[in-house]
């Protein structure tokens, strides 16, 4: 149990006397369980983080709508009769991506924000749906709700003159990469690309961002940032090796859904040991396949694959996980 929620701690005793700080508290755990944490403090860091990014990519919308978009997902999950899961913040977490990734494909505008607003609300209902699929298999929603909310947008931004894209993907069709790497390692930024990778979890490329999402992380649990940046780190190995496109690289485009699948298996549901290194690591490496899979489908509709190559993986190997790690973790 994390300092911050443990019986007794100052910060326990203050939400729970104070309704406003509690939904304070409960939301900086929405922007935490991003990356499967339930700290409010990882939560602030977190916040921090897409500040720094936002702004440094001069961006500052995107922070912003993060914050509107979990503070409205927690509001939502407010009137639904599940109090825990709504303390850890597992209602909110998806709004706050919807609410960071809005603002980077799309214009500001007033429809930006009004549509932040309805993801954000829509996303909490659709992470009810899809909990209720997937409960036989014992398996979580995960970020499958900003996904596919997400998604729902930014195709409708093609048919609608109020909603106008400033950074989607450009609309191309399948075609083999032709490779002019001249070494193996030959232009990889490991350093910056390791971090990059991390705080491209939230949609922006920063160093800073990346060193104070592992401080959130580290924070909370310790083997979550560990796991976080091997798994950024073996997914530029892994794309390199496989020649991907080397801006791509750099930028983390082929590390941040490795990351959240590094997390989830590694430290989140099972728990750490020799075994479940190597059963990440393989989940790792598959993860970056599934990227370029995914990729490679979802260019010439002009939309980006966003964190569902961590869904499709994670839930993959988190289905089996019960007769794979009989010990992990509930």
């Amino acid at each position: 149990m994390d300092a911050a929620s443990a019986p007794g701690s100052k910060w326990s005793q203050l939400t729970q006397g104070n309704v406003f700080l509690e939904f304070v508290d409960v939301t900086l755990r929405g922007c935490a369980q991003v990356m499967f944490q339930s700290n409010p403090l990882t939560g602030l860091l977190f916040f921090a983080a897409i500040f720094v990014g936002a702004y440094g990519e001069g961006n500052p919308a995107v922070a912003y709508g993060a914050v509107l978009g979990t503070a409205v997902a927690t509001f939502t999950g407010l009137n639904l009769k599940d109090r825990t899961s709504w303390k850890a913040g597992l209602y909110g977490y998806n709004g706050c991506l919807v609410g960071a990734a809005l603002p980077t494909f799309l214009d500001v505008t007033p429809i930006l924000w009004l549509c932040i607003i309805l993801g954000s609300v829509v996303s909490v209902i659709v992470t009810i749906c899809i909990a209720d699929i997937l409960k036989t298999w014992k398996v979580a929603a995960l970020t499958a709700p900003f996904v596919l909310v997400t998604w729902t947008m930014l195709l409708a931004s093609y048919a609608f003159g109020g909603l106008t894209t400033s950074a989607l993907p450009v609309p191309n069709l399948p075609h083999d990469l032709i490779a002019v790497n001249s070494s193996l390692f030959d232009g990889i930024d490991f350093l910056h690309g390791s971090f990059y990778g991390i705080s491209e979890v939230f949609l922006f490329s920063s160093v800073i961002g990346g060193v104070l999402l592992l401080a959130g992380l580290a924070v909370s649990s310790l083997w979550a940032a560990v796991f976080a940046f091997l798994g950024s780190v073996l997914a530029i190995i892994v794309a390199s090796v496989l020649q991907a496109e080397h801006t791509s690289i750099n930028n983390g485009m082929y590390a941040f859904s490795a990351v959240l699948t590094a997390i989830a298996l590694g430290s989140t549901f099972n728990q750490p040991s020799w075994r479940v290194l190597i059963y990440t690591l393989i989940g790792v490496i598959f993860t970056v396949f599934v990227q370029g899979a995914l990729n490679t489908l979802l260019t010439p509709i002009g939309i980006p694959t966003l964190t569902m190559p961590f869904v499709l993986a994670s839930w993959l190997f988190l289905v089996p996980n019960k007769d794979v790690m009989p010990t992990h973790r509930q």
